[in-house]
């Protein structure tokens, strides 16, 4: 049997997911991640950690379709026993997710429908379903957003969302207590990835504009948050529980 402790990070191909992934492989982890569309970036991916001298593994996952929750399982319990020679994960990080940019009068149903599918029921259920696989104290860590706590025109959809899966994640907290297992928020600023078409990283203007808005006088890296989340699923990090870390550079204050 491994030594290792396991993560399964969602959306881990690319972006913060991806920073995400390797960070915990650098903290000795070993790392299953999923993907919507990319497996080739996913597989790049893989290959980096394993190169760094962790298990690595990829799955295809929609978080959106929960319908295909215990398929993936299934899959992932092959996976487990075949590449890592455990049957339980340690570490859940859900941090999957799409952008959606709609004035809040024009959003539409259908808009609105796919922003609570894979943000708050794909987040509800995957972590659900995931609980039979997941170690006594073991940690869940829950992506949210700045967006949650500040208000940015056109993200009214997004971030209620977010703001959704904070009480939950303290909810969480709560009821998986029992299990020792600890459950916590990890809420970015505004990053420089390609989230949302790289809006943040590519349209000067709006990267100047929240630069100036927060305290550190610029916006977001990648490598600013996996390290984070790593921290979150290491033991000097065991007491920490029912918390919503914002991860900002002390933005919109």
């Amino acid at each position: 049997m491994s030594n290792s402790k396991i993560a399964l990070v969602t959306g881990g191909s690319r972006g913060l997911g991806k920073n995400m992934a390797l960070s915990l492989a650098k903290k000795g982890i070993d790392v299953i991640l999923t993907y919507n569309s990319k497996q080739d970036e996913a597989e790049a991916v893989v290959a980096e950690i394993e190169q760094a001298g962790q298990k690595a593994a990829t799955l295809q996952l929609n978080t959106s379709d929960v319908k295909g929750f215990d398929a993936f399982f299934a899959q992932l319990k092959t996976v487990l026993q075949e590449s890592f020679e455990a049957d339980h994960f340690d570490f859940l990080i859900n941090n999957a997710g799409t952008a959606l940019y709609a004035p809040f009068a024009e959003t539409t149903e259908e808009q609105l429908d796919t922003i609570v599918n894979i943000h708050y029921k794909g987040v509800f259920f995957l972590t659900q379903k995931a609980l039979p696989f997941l170690n006594d104290g073991g940690r869940i860590i829950n992506i949210s957003s700045g967006l949650a706590r500040m208000t940015y025109p056109g993200s009214s959809t997004y971030g209620s969302m977010k703001g959704a899966i904070e009480v939950l994640s303290r909810y969480m907290a709560l009821e998986l207590g029992p299990r020792r297992i600890a459950v916590n928020v990890v809420a970015p600023g505004a990053i420089e990835t390609d989230f949302g078409g790289g809006r943040v990283r590519d349209n000067q203007e709006i990267n100047a504009h929240i630069a100036s808005l927060t305290a550190l006088g610029r916006v977001g890296l990648p490598d600013d948050i996996g390290g984070v989340v790593a921290f979150l699923c290491s033991d000097e990090a065991r007491w920490i529980n029912a918390q919503r870390i914002e991860v900002s550079g002390g933005q919109g204050l």
